[in-house]
């Protein structure tokens, strides 16, 4: 596989004040990569600073391949208004090639043919005449997909995708994704779902301002970081945890703040008894559709 992103000890922030700092991680072709966290710990601004949209305060973000040469397709969290956009599906799917066509007042062939193909990819075809605010948040969300594969094919930043989708349109989405990967596209996806990790090949955990973890799911799902994360995640959700009997030590782990020591430890005692399968279940299940 070829590296297509690389950020090196990167510090990110706003008029001199860090939000997040010692970013270091390595993205490579055909990764799934999902990035953690909680509120305030500097995703956003990771995400504005991987598409170019602000500058880094120290360090660098390096970009290659793909990356480099057609840029990166950004799915962002809709507001209410976006959902009541009123334009047709194939309006929306083809404007993902405006930045191809420079000062160009026409769709090309090609681009039209490339439009047609990702709604086919991803089950809209039918749906390319309708307006895209009478459909279903799943529907949406599909036609966002296919526009930011319409951007830049090989590589997708997926900002919260399944926000506001009941649970059938989230584990549909989930596999869609999944799908997508399995086919060799790029993904990069920030998340609050424990969900999420299920189909991630990489875990990139940003806490209290720094890089806590970046490593493979299944060093993860075993740290003491990810057990804790998993166990508050999933008290604050209702959904069950279960966590592998003994936590292993990672290298690339760094320190757990206190807060999340607190958590995992209320969590754990709420959860001792009776808990279900939720992490092995990720694993398998998102290792079943690799």
């Amino acid at each position: 596989m070829s590296q297509q992103l690389r950020c090196k000890n990167v510090s990110l922030g706003y008029e001199g004040d860090t939000v997040a700092e010692g970013l270091d991680f390595t993205l490579e072709s055909g990764d799934y990569l999902c990035i953690l966290g909680e509120n305030g710990s500097g995703k956003s601004t990771l995400i504005k600073a991987l598409l170019g949209l602000i500058p880094v305060m120290s360090g660098e973000i390096e970009r290659s391949g793909e990356a480099k040469q057609s840029g990166i397709g950004y799915l962002p969290q809709q507001t209410v208004v976006q959902r009541d956009f009123p334009a047709s599906v194939r309006e929306i799917v083809r404007s993902g090639c405006i930045a191809k066509s420079g000062f160009r007042p026409f769709y090309s062939k090609e681009e039209k043919a490339l439009a047609d193909e990702n709604m086919e990819r991803l089950g809209i075809k039918e749906l390319a005449g309708r307006c895209y605010r009478e459909l279903s948040g799943g529907q949406q969300q599909r036609v966002l997909l296919a526009r930011a594969l319409c951007a830049a094919g090989s590589i997708l930043l997926l900002d919260e995708p399944v926000t506001g989708l009941d649970p059938k349109a989230q584990a549909e989405l989930y596999e869609l994704i999944a799908s997508l990967n399995n086919s060799g596209v790029t993904i990069i996806m920030v998340s609050h779902d424990i969900g999420a990790v299920r189909f991630a090949s990489h875990i990139l955990h940003i806490g209290s301002g720094r890089q806590l973890f970046f490593g493979k799911k299944e060093d993860y799902v075993r740290s003491r970081l990810g057990r804790s994360y998993i166990i508050t995640e999933s008290t604050e959700s209702g959904e069950d945890a279960d966590i592998p009997e003994e936590a292993e030590t990672v290298p690339d782990e760094k320190p757990v703040s206190g807060r999340l020591k607190a958590a995992a430890a209320a969590g754990a005692g709420a959860l001792a008894i009776g808990t279900g399968a939720a992490i092995r279940h990720y694993v398998k299940r998102g290792e079943r559709n690799a």
